[in-house]
C-alpha cells in the first residue's frame, strides 16, 4: 500500500486517531511482557496511598499504544522507510485504567535527506477523554521521496 510520500508534508499536516480505552488486561499484559511489576501498577492496596490514590498504566505502555495508534492513523503504508527516533518525550499525568485515549500529531519539521527520502518530524500529544495531553513527545520518521525507486533503503 502506497502512503503519505515526504512531499505530502505540509506545514498544516495533522492526524487524529481513534480512541482507545486502558483496561487493567493492558496493564497486566505489559507487566508480564516487560517484567515491570512495580507496586503503582500491579498493587491497588499500595496505588491507593500514593499522590495518584490508584494503580496508573506504566509510561512506556501509553508510549507504546500511541505508536499502535498512529500507524492507523497516518497513511504511511510502504513509503515508510524507517522509525528515526523519539525526542522531548514528556510524561505530563497519569493515566488511569478506564481512561480513554487517542493521539494528535501535527507536523512539527521536514529536511530533504537526500534525492530519494526526507525526515519528517511530529509533534504527537497522546491525550485522555478530559481532553487533558498526558504524554508528549517529537517522533522522526524516514519517508521515500516520490518517484523514489520502491525498494527498501
Amino acid at each position: 500500500m502506497t502512503g503519505l510520500f515526504f512531499e505530502d508534508c505540509r506545514d498544516d499536516l495533522t492526524f487524529t486517531s481513534e480512541a482507545r480505552t486502558i483496561t487493567e488486561s493492558d496493564i497486566t499484559a505489559f507487566a508480564s511482557l516487560t517484567g515491570d511489576f512495580s507496586e503503582l501498577h500491579t498493587n491497588e492496596e499500595f496505588a491507593r496511598a500514593t499522590p495518584f490514590g490508584q494503580r496508573i498504566a506504566h509510561g512506556a505502555l501509553v508510549f507504546s499504544l500511541s505508536i499502535g495508534l498512529a500507524t492507523t492513523a497516518v497513511p504511511i503504508g510502504d513509503t515508510l522507510l524507517a522509525f528515526a527516533g523519539v525526542d522531548n518525550l514528556r510524561f505530563v499525568k497519569p493515566v488511569f485504567i478506564g481512561d480513554t485515549i487517542h493521539i494528535l500529531k501535527r507536523l512539527h519539521e521536514r529536511r530533504e535527506f537526500g534525492p530519494d527520502r526526507g525526515v519528517v518530524v511530529f509533534q504527537t500529544s497522546v491525550i485522555n477523554q478530559r481532553k487533558e495531553i498526558v504524554l508528549m513527545y517529537h517522533d522522526k520518521l524516514l519517508l521515500r521521496r516520490r518517484g523514489a525507486a520502491t525498494s527498501p533503503a
